[in-house]
């Protein structure tokens, strides 16, 4: 079993906008005058390269996910973006973290676009099932006092509809239908794998734990990461009566490794310095609407800052980023060393935005990143180098003859019933003998009988 396992996590942004300190928000009010449909052309092909290179390189997964209204992320259909990757790769998982689910209006929908994308691929989609930033309700239009309880409404009927035979009636408090039957069901059974994002909620922690769902804490200090990790393993314990496996605890990291320390430290710092301070800025009527936390929660949250003394992403300089763990860049010895520091002070299995794109990078840099990643770290933490698909049977057939052996034909063969009321074998009904027998007469002209 692999030591720890890796992912590219992208989220697509559109960095040619004015600097952070001139703009109110790069969220929510941002003028879209600023952004060129051409220059995004080029950033999307790019972006597209280097999330279908991971596989050549041997990363276990590829992650995208949901935003809306800014250039911090512009991947505002992920399903779209986790299907086109599933055309272009054979084997690597395909993450899509996730779908804000209260911001869909009938869940369902999200149920189908993944089950289709989990049945083109082959059984590789992971599904992460998300809240959404408080920003992206302000874009919406949709209601965030209710955005917690449609979240988990939504989570369940997703599962009930993949999980059950349908049809099936759903009347909850936010979504009421009828015939709930979709079509298709997706490969992987009982379902594609769930994960939960968050940034340290103790309920979100503590629901992840009870429906044993990972959970994969994003952009946040060493501390704040250890605490969550180690409520994540306690819940599970002690509350739940089970122990945490090391795939059940992921972390968003971005990691840039480079030639040397200070060739990395050197390269990396313009573009980690543009997320931070110009695609992460956004201002707290953003990001918290009111009634998108209860009060009692918000009030909680803003007192543990205010201890703590932690400060407004756009506010760390590069030296408190690298110091207090948001993220790590060096050279591959100095990554590999953090990275084990973390495998074993935290207890986790999955290290997400391992060497990949962040911010401005241009894409030769992010492709040099991704190299000296797969070829001088990885290595330490897996046994025998290889990634976790590659040692894994797909969930479908890759061969029509394989199918052939090991499905066979489906137990209801396609008949068409006839006026005479037979039923045509569609599959053999072009046979001039079957057709005969069953309409019980000769074959004319129109069925292409001289």
């Amino acid at each position: 079993m692999n030591r720890l396992e890796f992912y590219m996590f992208h989220l697509m942004p559109y960095p040619f906008i004015p600097p952070g300190e001139d703009l109110e928000s790069t969220w929510v009010t941002l003028p879209n005058t600023h952004f060129d449909a051409r220059t995004a052309h080029k950033l999307y092909l790019e972006y597209m390269d280097q999330l279908v290179s991971c596989e050549r390189l041997g990363y276990d997964g590829i992650i995208v996910n949901e935003h809306h209204q800014n250039a911090f992320g512009t991947i505002a259909a992920p399903n779209v973006w986790a299907a086109y990757l599933a055309a272009r790769t054979s084997r690597i998982r395909i993450g899509i973290v996730g779908n804000a689910l209260p911001l869909h209006l009938n869940p369902l929908r999200v149920a189908e676009e993944i089950a289709m994308v989990d049945i083109i691929s082959g059984g590789r989609i992971i599904s992460g099932h998300v809240r959404g930033m408080g920003a992206e309700y302000h874009s919406s239009g949709q209601n965030p006092t209710v955005s917690k309880a449609r979240f988990w409404e939504a989570h369940d009927l997703i599962l009930k509809a993949w999980t059950s035979d349908g049809p099936f009636t759903w009347q909850g408090e936010h979504y009421d239908i009828e015939h709930a039957n979709i079509w298709p069901k997706p490969l992987q059974r009982p379902h594609p794998p769930i994960w939960l994002p968050g940034t340290g909620s103790a309920d979100t922690i503590d629901e992840a734990a009870r429906r044993r769902i990972p959970y994969m804490q994003t952009t946040t200090s060493n501390h704040v990461t250890k605490k969550s990790f180690e409520t994540y393993r306690r819940v599970c314990e002690e509350k739940y009566g089970y122990e945490a496996a090391p795939t059940q605890l992921a972390r968003v990291v971005p990691t840039y490794v480079a030639e040397t320390d200070a060739q990395a430290r050197r390269e990396f710092m313009p573009h980690v310095m543009w997320f931070f301070r110009t695609g992460l800025r956004i201002p707290m009527h953003h990001l918290m609407p009111p009634g998108y936390n209860t009060a009692e929660s918000f009030l909680r949250g803003m007192k543990g800052r205010m201890a703590a003394g932690v400060k407004d992403f756009w506010n760390l300089s590069y030296d408190e980023l690298i110091d207090l763990g948001y993220i790590i860049v060096g050279s591959p010895q100095t990554v590999a060393e953090k990275y084990a520091e973390q495998q074993e002070q935290y207890g986790l299995g999955a290290m997400i935005s391992a060497g990949g794109h962040l911010g401005s990078m241009p894409h030769w840099m992010v492709m040099k990143n991704m190299q000296i990643m797969a070829e001088e770290v990885m290595p330490h933490f897996r046994e025998q180098g290889r990634p976790v698909w590659a040692d894994t049977r797909p969930a479908g057939a890759t061969t029509v003859s394989e199918h052939a052996a090991t499905v066979g034909r489906p137990p209801i063969e396609p008949v068409l019933r006839l006026d005479n009321g037979k039923d045509l074998p569609a599959r053999t009904g072009h046979i001039p003998e079957v057709l005969a027998e069953t309409l019980g007469q000769a074959l004319g002209p129109s069925l292409g009988q001289d």
